[in-house]
């Protein structure tokens, strides 16, 4: 029986051109049985495998072996290190090829498809839609199972843009900002709280007393911020450690003392 050698690649074809090279035999001579096909995985970084070939090795006749005088021990010692070293120098070469094919050239475009990715396992028929503004990246998306999307209280939309957010700015030296928005909902959200902000800052100038909102996520508290930004009376102040903190209207304490009778 022949003996065989195994072959990965990112693909079958290039599992095929890896076991050529290495043999140094053409792909007609190439003799291979396909173990695995590979799996790109989700966005490409999460359950990705490789692409795995068996090679039947052909049998070679075998080659007298080289006369190898004493005086020559050092070139031949020398002569061995540079083919060391030749053969990671291409590995290493290869390796940052491969890298560089796989760094993607549109942050929008690569983390569209990975939101597409992640969406499709959640529910059917969604489309995404892309508005690329001057701080920010918003992905829109339609269709689908909304409620599934969304979940309680935004809670898993939150989680697929954290997890888009790192996707994306994991490949680029400068951050982007990232907002997913399901069929109107973060709008309809802020809306929600702005107007909640204001109630709750007529409650803090008619008893002179702080008012805390809970816990909220950075979007949120942006959102509160900055509906009370021009409001002279009162102030908003963040507070806690945690990624969700939580935030307080506070009376602003006036300058002008009420007047003695």
């Amino acid at each position: 029986m022949s003996p065989f050698l195994e072959f990965e690649g990112k693909n079958i074809e290039a599992a095929v051109k890896k076991a050529c090279e290495e043999l140094n035999i053409s792909e007609s001579q190439l003799k291979h049985d396909v173990i695995s096909f590979g799996a790109s995985g989700i966005f490409g970084l999460v359950g990705a495998k490789k692409a795995r070939i068996r090679v039947t090795l052909p049998e070679i006749a075998p080659e007298p072996e080289p006369v190898i005088q004493i005086n020559d021990a050092n070139a031949k010692s020398k002569d061995e290190d540079q083919i060391i070293e030749t053969e990671m120098e291409s590995s290493n070469d290869d390796l940052s090829q491969e890298q560089q094919e796989s760094l993607p050239d549109d942050p929008v475009a690569f983390g569209r498809n990975a939101l597409q990715q992640i969406i499709d396992l959640i529910t059917t028929d969604a489309t995404i839609t892309v508005s690329n503004l001057s701080d920010r990246i918003v992905f829109t998306i339609e269709g689908g199972n909304s409620a599934l999307l969304i979940g309680k209280r935004g809670q898993t939309l939150e989680a697929i843009q954290y997890i888009i957010s790192k996707i994306v700015n994991k490949n680029y030296e400068n951050r982007i900002r990232i907002h997913i928005d399901v069929e109107g909902y973060l709008e309809s959200k802020r809306a929600s709280l702005t107007d909640r902000a204001v109630r709750l800052a007529e409650k803090v100038k008619r008893t002179g007393k702080p008012v805390t909102i809970g816990i909220m996520n950075g979007y949120d508290r942006r959102v509160v911020h900055l509906a009370l930004k021009e409001d002279r009376a009162v102030t908003t102040k963040s507070i806690g450690d945690d990624f969700y903190r939580k935030l307080v209207i506070f009376p602003r304490r006036s300058n002008s003392n009420k007047k003695k009778p």
